[in-house]
């Protein structure tokens, strides 16, 4: 699948051919030492040549594809691809999780698959905007999408699976602070985790929404 070319994939196929080179970006990632060094007296900092940002001269670059690449290729897939986050808050925008990020579907193809975006420390109308991008470049991984930069060794090292944490999972849902929130902790718990854990979900999810209805009167 590596070796193929937009001309040659078709349909799905086509989400992983692997981008050209003027579709990926550099971001850099500087450790949190290069950071405070650069905070502490800006002229530690360079202007760089790779992704135009001031930082500090040591810092390395990770390859990644951008919002705009992303989206092109989206398109040549589909050109009525469609993304939805898995809830709505109670003003009838996309509802943010406890941590600041959002989980999504994206349909391709006829095909839906859920990812989870976030923006770290950013702030703002950006990071809104960078929390769907980072939504959207994470759902489209599981279609295999710039799958190559993602991954840091062999992608035909055959690994144990990982599974769920179930647990963990559990808790998400046990602690949703809303009940936009909670529905959509409770849809991906039952996308992400086995049947036969989707009863033992679907109890906690109830008697959080019982909880939290009665919080609300």
């Amino acid at each position: 699948m590596d070796d193929l070319s937009v001309k040659d994939g078709t349909g799905l196929a086509l989400m992983r051919v692997k981008f050209p080179e003027h579709h990926i970006s550099k971001l850099p990632k500087p450790t949190k030492q290069q950071t405070e060094a650069v905070r502490a007296d800006y002229k530690t900092g360079i202007r760089c040549m790779l992704c135009g940002a001031w930082h500090h001269k040591d810092v390395i670059h990770l390859d990644y594809v951008g919002h705009a690449a992303l989206t092109h290729r989206l398109l040549d897939v589909d050109i009525n691809w469609t993304w939805e986050p898995l809830s709505i808050s109670d003003n009838g925008l996309p509802a943010m999780d406890n941590m600041g990020g959002m989980w999504i579907k994206l349909t391709v193809c006829g095909v839906t698959r859920i990812g989870y975006g976030h923006a770290g420390d950013k702030q703002g109308g950006d990071a809104i905007k960078e929390v769907i991008g980072d939504a959207l470049r994470n759902a489209a991984m599981r279609f295999g999408a710039a799958l190559d930069l993602w991954h840091k060794g062999d992608l035909h090292i055959e690994e144990p699976e990982k599974k769920p944490d179930a647990a963990a999972i559990l808790r998400g849902i046990a602690n949703s602070t809303t009940l936009e929130i909670l529905q959509g902790n409770f849809e991906a718990a039952m996308l992400m985790l086995p049947k036969a854990n989707h009863a033992q979900v679907s109890k906690v999810k109830d008697a959080r929404k019982e909880q939290l209805t009665k919080d609300s009167k």
